[in-house]
């Protein structure tokens, strides 16, 4: 046995388990986190988590955060509706068992278009699905098109964008977010130079809306080593961010100052008054088949 090996003999290392109450005590501070910032994704509750010291910036800490809300939802704790999962969807088509119900569901889902008018044309671009639930309320509320990208966007996808965009007769403004890592901001980037070269005579506007530099440092956004096996790495920096560390309604209120910035201030307005008055009238006409007896099951 050598001297080192005398001064510090083996011993065995247990980790502690975390008591009932402390446990009580993390879900209590998850619980509230999310009942303040929904809707959100798991990995958005694990970082405000992190910043909160309410987990460790660990895999270990993301696994408790995943375990305890997946528990919270199973015994009725916490509403499955107040976590966001885009990533698993089902296509079915819509059908109805009579007229005056299907007019009830385009009465309820009727929107009129808030762009037809403007003198500009957006769009959203976001590199992760599993965010989609989290920013699609804004997108939604302005009629405005959220391009799901998942990483790097596919050619087909592009092309089909800068298809769009030639036609228009007006600037388009294209607003992408992503993680700040090597693949992240390279996928915006290619982004950027795949809609100018199949679009080659329209006017395209491309800002990186998050994550910057300038949002890490404001926000003291929680961060990660640069992963060394992407190959992008060299010369990118040692930290990175991921898109999930901004605080969903900083994320939401980012799209939706973009946004703004291209409306006049009284135009949602304008139009919500206009869709609810045309509203009524496709609920008249409801009534109206069902008062004749050709609408069918209501």
């Amino acid at each position: 046995m050598s001297a080192s090996d005398a001064a510090y003999p083996p011993r065995s290392i247990k980790r502690q388990r975390a008591t009932r109450a402390e446990m009580q005590e993390r879900r209590a501070a998850l619980y509230a986190i999310i009942e303040a910032m929904k809707p959100m994704t798991v990995r958005q509750v694990f970082y405000q988590a992190t910043v909160r010291g309410v987990v460790e910036k660990t895999e270990q800490g993301y696994g408790k955060v995943k375990a305890d809300l997946a528990e919270m939802r199973r015994a009725g704790e916490l509403p499955y509706e107040w976590l966001a999962d885009n990533t698993r969807w089902q296509r079915k088509p819509r059908t109805y068992s009579g007229i005056a119900e299907a007019l009830n569901d385009t009465a309820r889902l009727y929107r009129k278009s808030l762009w037809a008018t403007a003198g500009s044309y957006v769009e959203v671009w976001l590199e992760k699905d599993a965010l989609s639930g989290v920013v699609y309320p804004v997108t939604s509320l302005y009629d405005v098109p959220l391009m799901v990208a998942r990483g790097y966007a596919s050619l087909t996808f592009l092309h089909s964008s800068a298809e769009y965009i030639a036609e228009l007769d007006v600037p388009a403004y294209v607003y992408h977010l992503g993680d700040f890592d090597p693949s992240g901001v390279n996928a915006g980037e290619k982004i950027e130079a795949t809609l100018r070269e199949m679009a080659p005579g329209a006017e395209i506007h491309f800002e990186r809306l998050a994550v910057t530099p300038g949002q890490i440092r404001a926000w003291n956004l929680p961060t990660r080593p640069t992963k060394t096996t992407d190959s992008r790495a060299k010369g990118f920096g040692e930290i990175s961010v991921e898109l999930d560390a901004i605080e969903p309604a900083m994320l939401r209120a980012l799209v939706q100052v973009a946004i703004e910035d291209h409306l006049p201030r009284h135009e949602l307005d304008v139009l919500k008054a206009a869709e609810a008055s045309e509203r009524d009238l496709l609920l008249n006409l409801v009534g109206r088949l069902q008062g004749s007896g050709l609408g069918g099951e209501a």
